[in-house]
């Protein structure tokens, strides 16, 4: 976080404006780290504009005597107890004094921090429930952070310039989505959190995609990575991916073509032989689409990021899209949820990716890349390719890396790093997606053998582009 007199002015600028707005005013509930963002508003002149009361209730019996029973202190649950109740007060007790000229909030935050011989992880959960104007029916922001640096008071003061964020970006920022997103991480620097969840609910948002909310947060550096379940909803990666082992598939998935499926289907079937029957059926499918592949120009094209979410999900998969380029930031991200193993399917073209002196420049180079890449029993399932010029089938065991990291790639194989996936259907591997989106542009329709019919509505999108 930058702690310049400037950034910090910022902060007290922002709580002061909200102080000067008789429009807003509420209640501030904050457990576990000290009541760091109503304290700005109380250095800020003029706190009495804005807060009606604050509170921290941090004894467990007292929690639950207010809040009720919850499985989690530290969750969603709770947050949502807190909301419930700290706004329902405030209604009820101020409701009818003031309710046609002010729009209610209740902030709340349910918070782990650095303790005492305390190793992480460390995370809040940050929620506001609001009124669009004055007498309307409640809506619900909810946030998930997560706290990266190990140091008590610079978490207590990241959580309190983000809770003055949020607060300002809901009531003067959330017009525009780009916007709102980064205003919640303006005066804080970047590598001590990570918001890896936000929702809008309620009154006023019963139509929003809080998938394009999530993807800002990513386009906007707030998250590394964002979660879609097959129901289009969106998810923290810590309570979808809990004890749960992973496939994970990276691609563009433009289309989404029938040897995506098929790869994912024959990794997934050699990945379950090595699981113990009882983390079978608690194994995921993840397909990971790189930012990178959502841009059209220097834009991230919305509808088309809809349509592929759309088609995966109709098929049963999640979706993770992240602002990651490389395979080894890929493994470190998921072994921060889960402890299971991990299988990352590949393709030859994308294992021949990872010999690539691209990474040369890194620190360590390729042995510390491929030391990260295979930390915690992530491995890589590697499915068949087929030169078309030659007719070489090749396999992840007839494979030759380039000549100076030939003895590298036999340990990786020989350590079952790199796991060699059985043939599947040999007429697929002749048709790459590139030769699909040409069947599509030249509208032959040899291609729909290779699409599936969840995916034919992104097929408009590729049509249109052929034409723009």
């Amino acid at each position: 976080m930058s702690t310049t007199n400037q950034s910090l002015a910022a902060t007290q600028e922002k709580a002061f404006r909200i102080n000067m707005d008789k429009l807003y005013y509420g209640s501030f509930a904050e457990i576990g780290a000290g009541q760091e963002t109503a304290n700005w508003f109380f250095r800020s002149s003029g706190a009495a504009g804005t807060v009606a009361k604050t509170i921290s209730a941090y004894d467990m019996t007292v929690s639950d005597s207010l809040y009720g029973p919850v499985r989690r202190y530290v969750s969603e649950e709770r947050l949502q107890q807190m909301m419930d109740y700290e706004y329902r007060q405030l209604i009820n007790r101020l409701g009818e004094k003031r309710g046609k000229d002010t729009c209610f909030f209740a902030f709340c935050n349910t918070v782990k921090c650095k303790g005492y011989r305390d190793n992480g992880p460390w995370s809040a959960w940050i929620g506001v429930r609001f009124q669009l104007k004055p007498e309307a029916p409640p809506s619900d922001l909810v946030m998930h952070v997560r706290l990266l640096v190990p140091d008590h008071d610079l978490q207590m003061r990241v959580l309190g310039i983000l809770g003055v964020n949020l607060l300002y970006a809901l009531f003067y920022k959330r017009e525009r989505m780009e916007d709102f997103v980064q205003e919640i991480g303006a005066n804080v620097d970047r590598s001590f959190y990570d918001v890896d969840f936000m929702r809008f609910s309620g009154h006023g948002f019963s139509m929003f995609d809080n998938r394009i909310l999530a993807l800002q947060l990513v386009q906007s550096n707030l998250s590394e990575a964002t979660l879609f379940r097959p129901d289009g909803s969106v998810a923290q990666p810590a309570d979808l991916l809990y004890k749960r082992p992973i496939v994970l598939m990276r691609g563009s998935f433009l289309p989404l073509c029938n040897i995506h499926l098929e790869m994912m289907d024959s990794v997934r079937a050699k990945f379950q032989e090595s699981l113990p029957e009882e983390q079978r059926n608690r194994e995921i499918d993840i397909c990971e689409i790189s930012l990178s592949n959502l841009l059209r120009g220097k834009d991230v094209d919305v509808l088309d990021f809809i349509d592929r979410a759309d088609a995966l999900a109709a098929l049963g998969k999640t979706v993770m899209v992240t602002n990651i380029p490389h395979f080894h930031r890929i493994s470190s991200l998921l072994t921060q949820f889960t402890k299971e193993p991990v299988a990352i399917a590949l393709s030859i073209g994308l294992l021949n990716e990872l010999f690539k002196d691209k990474w040369a420049d890194t620190p360590g180079g390729i042995l510390s890349t491929m030391g990260q890449i295979f930390v915690n029993n992530t491995k890589c399932y590697v499915t068949p390719w087929i030169n078309r010029k030659t007719g070489e089938f090749v396999t992840a065991s007839t494979y030759k890396a380039p000549e100076k990291y030939h003895y590298l790639y036999r340990h990786l194989c020989a350590q079952g790093d790199i796991v060699d996936v059985p043939y599947f259907n040999q007429k697929l591997l002749f048709q790459t997606p590139r030769d699909i989106i040409k069947m599509i542009q030249a509208d032959d329709p040899q291609w729909k053998e290779y699409v599936p019919q969840e995916a034919y509505r992104m097929i408009e999108h590729l049509k249109e582009g052929s034409n723009s």
